[in-house]
C-alpha cells in the first residue's frame, strides 16, 4: 500500500496516463507525426473559428449601431487626405442600395450595397439603361461582390461614375466608381478604401475563416484585375490592403488625380 508520502500524483500514472503512454509507443514514427499534425489542425481550426465568430459577433454590434460602420476614422498609421465632411445622414447610407433614375440621365445608387445589388442593377439597366449617362454615387460600400458586378457593367456599357461634394463612396464603392468610362468627383467628395472582410465579400458572415481567407485573395485579384482594365493604377488598392477593416484610408485630391481614380476633379 502506498503511503502519502510516496505516492505520486494520479496524473503521472493514471490509468488514462498509462493507457495513452501504451497506444503512443504502439505506433510508427510516422503515425505519430500524422497525429500530431492532425490535433495541430484541429486546435489552430479551432482557434480560426473562435476568431471569426468573435469578428463576425463585432460585425453584426457594429453595424446595429447607428454611424457604424458608415464613417469609420481615418486610418491614423498612414499619412493621407483629410477626413471629408459627409452630409448624407448615417441612417440614409445604413439602408439597403437604393438605385433611382434620376433628372438629366443620372442613376442613382444610395445605401449600403447589400448582397442582390448587382442583379437589382442589371435589372434597372436592362429597363431604362438608354436613359443613363451617369452613375452618382453615395454609399459606404458593402458585398464586394455585387460591387463588382455593378462595375463590370458599368464599364461594359460605358457609363460615367460620379461622387458629388458631400457624398461618401467608400470600402467596395470606389470599386464601382473606379469602373466609370469617365470618372467625376468633387474635392469635397469623401472617397475612401480598406481591408475587405469575410462579410463584406458574399453578404455571408457564417463562412467559415479558412475559406473566407482564400475568398479574400481571389476577389483581391479581381479587384487588381478590374481596377487595371478601367485604367485606374491599382496601387490604389494598397491602401485598401493597409488599412484595417474598422478604418478608411481618404484619398487627398492629389491622389484622385495622380492614381487615376478620377478623370475630372469637379471644382465647386
Amino acid at each position: 500500500m502506498k503511503t502519502a508520502a510516496n505516492a505520486r500524483p494520479e496524473t503521472d500514472e493514471g490509468p488514462f496516463y498509462r493507457g495513452a503512454i501504451r497506444w503512443l509507443a504502439g505506433l510508427e514514427d510516422g503515425a505519430i507525426l500524422r497525429v500530431a499534425f492532425f490535433g495541430l489542425l484541429i486546435g489552430t481550426a479551432s482557434v480560426l473559428y473562435v476568431d471569426f465568430r468573435e469578428l463576425t459577433a463585432s460585425e453584426s454590434a457594429g453595424l446595429a449601431q447607428p454611424g457604424h460602420p458608415i464613417l469609420p476614422p481615418s486610418n491614423p498609421a498612414l499619412p493621407q487626405g483629410p477626413m471629408p465632411n459627409v452630409t448624407t445622414a448615417p441612417e440614409v447610407l445604413d439602408q439597403p442600395l437604393e438605385i433611382a433614375l434620376g433628372n438629366g440621365g443620372q442613376l442613382r445608387l444610395t445605401g449600403t450595397i447589400d448582397p442582390g445589388a448587382g442583379e437589382r442593377f442589371a435589372a434597372e439597366i436592362a429597363a431604362r439603361g438608354e436613359y443613363v449617362q451617369t452613375v452618382l454615387l453615395d454609399s459606404p460600400g458593402g458585398s464586394v461582390v455585387d460591387a463588382l458586378a455593378i462595375g463590370d457593367l458599368i464599364h461594359e456599357k460605358g457609363l460615367a461614375t460620379e461622387v458629388a461634394a458631400g457624398s461618401l463612396c467608400a470600402s467596395s464603392c470606389p470599386i464601382i466608381f473606379a469602373s466609370g468610362a469617365e470618372r467625376i468627383a468633387s474635392p469635397d467628395a469623401a472617397i475612401g478604401v480598406h481591408q475587405i472582410y469575410a462579410s463584406a465579400m458574399s453578404g455571408d458572415p457564417l463562412r467559415a475563416a479558412g475559406v473566407a481567407m482564400a475568398d479574400a485573395q481571389s476577389i483581391t485579384a479581381d479587384i487588381l484585375a478590374h481596377l487595371t482594365k478601367s485604367g485606374v493604377d491599382p496601387a490604389m488598392w494598397l491602401h485598401a490592403l493597409q488599412t484595417p477593416p474598422d478604418q478608411l484610408y481618404y484619398f487627398s485630391a492629389e491622389e484622385l488625380t495622380a492614381l487615376k481614380i478620377v478623370t475630372n476633379l469637379a471644382q465647386n
